[in-house]
């Protein structure tokens, strides 16, 4: 038997890990609090020293009211200028016109920001490119096209690969065509004058395809798995299985969401 000398005192060691953990919760708290306080004092020290200097009060000097009358006419119009009055009847504040607001002189640059969403997009399609091994432009547009119908750019790489393998001219034994593989009924439902070869050009299956998706996202409230198990197996044979009480799933759906964490749509 072990004595009661050895026995593991659960319920303190248990107390010990409680306490180290609020201590290291208490440590990251005043790290994040000093962080905080460090950007707000840099931030507005920035705007100090940017702040354009104001000008100096002038007010006529003795010697310059004993000059004469037109010597303190003179230096009072020009501090008439910029002095303000310590007080002022309260209906001239309310009839003091707003002065426009000007932009602060470290405010985000337009162009800047521009620059700076099309290095991100170029560098997430390099990402999928090198993620996929496919060629840039080929990446360009299939993350173009998802963005455009809505399309979290991540489900539209996985879908184009499970489909085609990245190949435009796949064609499967039931008329599937493209890097969506569309049935050429589907596609008319969205452009009805497309034709079977201009399925096989990959901006248009891309942007048919890609809308067909979003469109059953959206039919089925969100429900990533049956929408894209309509996509693959036709909402005929998905509604039966449900009808029947039986499980649609094929494994498509499995080879699709693997891993991935997302929603399906942008919005």
């Amino acid at each position: 038997m072990q004595s009661s000398d050895t026995m593991p005192m659960t319920g303190s060691a248990t107390l010990d890990a409680e306490a180290r953990r609020r201590r290291m919760h208490l440590r990251q708290a005043k790290r994040r609090i000093t962080r905080v306080a460090v950007v707000v004092a840099s931030v507005f020290t920035l705007a100090m020293l940017l702040a354009p200097e104001r000008a100096p009060v002038l007010t006529p000097t003795a010697s310059q009211i004993g000059r004469g009358p037109r010597s303190a006419q003179q230096a009072m119009a020009a501090s008439s200028l910029t002095m303000q009055p310590s007080w002022r009847p309260a209906g001239d504040i309310l009839k003091r016109k707003a002065t426009p607001m000007t932009a602060l002189p470290f405010a985000a640059d337009p162009r800047e920001t521009q620059q700076r969403e099309s290095l991100t997009r170029w560098h997430r399609i390099y990402l999928f490119s090198t993620q996929y091994k496919i060629k840039p432009d080929l990446a360009r547009r299939i993350y173009d096209a998802s963005v455009t119908a809505g399309i979290e750019p991540e489900l539209a790489f996985r879908l184009v690969r499970v489909e085609s393998v990245f190949n435009p001219r796949a064609a499967s034994p039931v008329g599937a065509v493209g890097l969506t593989q569309l049935m050429l009924g589907t596609a008319r439902d969205f452009e009805p004058d497309v034709t079977r070869e201009e399925l096989m050009d990959p901006d248009i299956n891309l942007r048919i395809g890609l809308k067909y998706l979003r469109t059953l996202i959206r039919e089925y409230k969100g429900n990533l798995k049956i929408a894209l198990l309509v996509y693959n197996r036709g909402p005929s044979a998905v509604q039966n299985a449900i009808s029947m009480g039986r499980d649609p799933a094929n494994g498509y759906d499995i080879m699709m969401l693997r891993g991935y964490r997302g929603r399906g749509v942008l919005d």
